[in-house]
């Protein structure tokens, strides 16, 4: 796959911790999470709100006690819903937990379908699902043992991990990847993620992915969830909301920095995403602790 600029460029795990615990609260901690994706699995535990959920082909609107489960190189995204407040446990992590060779049988059968997306799990586990008490006693075991954060913890927190997946394999699904759906909003979306500060039109992005766009339009909001210009929109808004986080910059060069024109459509696009101006985000989240980026 070529052109990756939209990939997720944080490193989660090492060799000698390959996975990363976060805590989160949507819109609080950051107004939401754009499309994206990475290498690793990742583990979404609602401790409480709601937030709209895209992962994959799957849009759902998560409620306290579900389990939303991120295979490798799965576009994924959150927003806020309505006025809730979602606060959310989240574990990255990268196949050297499972602790095996990759010509282990186990490995090959089990654990590398799901690495290159041809057996999916389950992604929403809520409280209908036939092993949920089972499965949420193992979820809340895994971020216990992220949270204590020792090598003795990392033992039992793989071993947790381990028997998720098995547990979860009996609900697992063959899939058929479409690769070249897929590669018409990866290179979309990076696309919109270089050049998201300059001038963006819809025949732009159709002539970058060869497509009319009539068709572009109607392919991007299937697998996105939004249209093009919705999702630039959200993208220059994010990055606004990082630079205001992490820097002491003007907000109004800020936002000519992150591609908008003129203050006015600025200032609408803010309040209608974010829910409130970009003084009062600011106002709001210096008040609180450093978000988690």
């Amino acid at each position: 796959m070529t052109n990756l600029h939209s990939k997720e460029n944080r490193v989660h795990t090492s060799a000698e911790k390959p996975f990363s615990y976060y805590k989160c609260i949507i819109p609080d901690f950051f107004g939401y999470v754009p499309m994206h994706w990475h290498e690793e699995f990742e583990i979404n535990y609602i401790l409480e709100g709601s937030a709209e959920f895209i992962s994959g082909d799957e849009k759902f609107i998560s409620q306290k006690g579900d389990i939303i489960i991120i295979q490798p190189d799965i576009p994924h995204s959150i927003y806020p819903y309505k006025k809730s407040h979602q606060i959310y446990d989240t574990l990255v992590f990268g196949s050297e937990v499972f602790c095996c060779s990759e010509s282990d049988r186990y490995f090959q059968q089990c654990i590398s379908p799901l690495i290159c997306g041809s057996l999916r799990l389950p992604s929403h586990i809520t409280s209908e699902h036939c092993y949920y008490t089972e499965i949420r006693i193992i979820i809340e075991n895994i971020f216990s043992c992220a949270k204590g954060d020792t090598p003795q913890l990392d033992m039992l927190m793989r071993s947790e991990i381990i028997r998720l997946f098995w547990l979860l394999q009996s609900d697992a699904e063959v899939y058929t990847v479409n690769n070249k759906e897929n590669n018409i909003i990866r290179t979309a979306l990076s696309y919109i993620q270089k050049n998201f500060r300059d001038n963006i039109s819809i025949q732009q992005l159709a002539d970058h992915v060869h497509l009319s766009p009539s068709y572009f339009m109607a392919q991007f909001r299937k697998n996105v969830g939004f249209s093009a210009a919705e999702y630039i929109s959200h993208y220059r808004i994010n990055s606004v909301c990082k630079q205001i986080t992490d820097t002491s910059r003007n907000i109004s060069d800020i936002a000519f920095d992150c591609g908008f024109k003129n203050l006015s459509n600025f200032n609408r696009q803010f309040l209608k995403i974010m829910g409130c101006t970009p003084i009062e985000y600011k106002r709001k989240i210096h008040s609180q602790k450093d978000p988690i980026d």
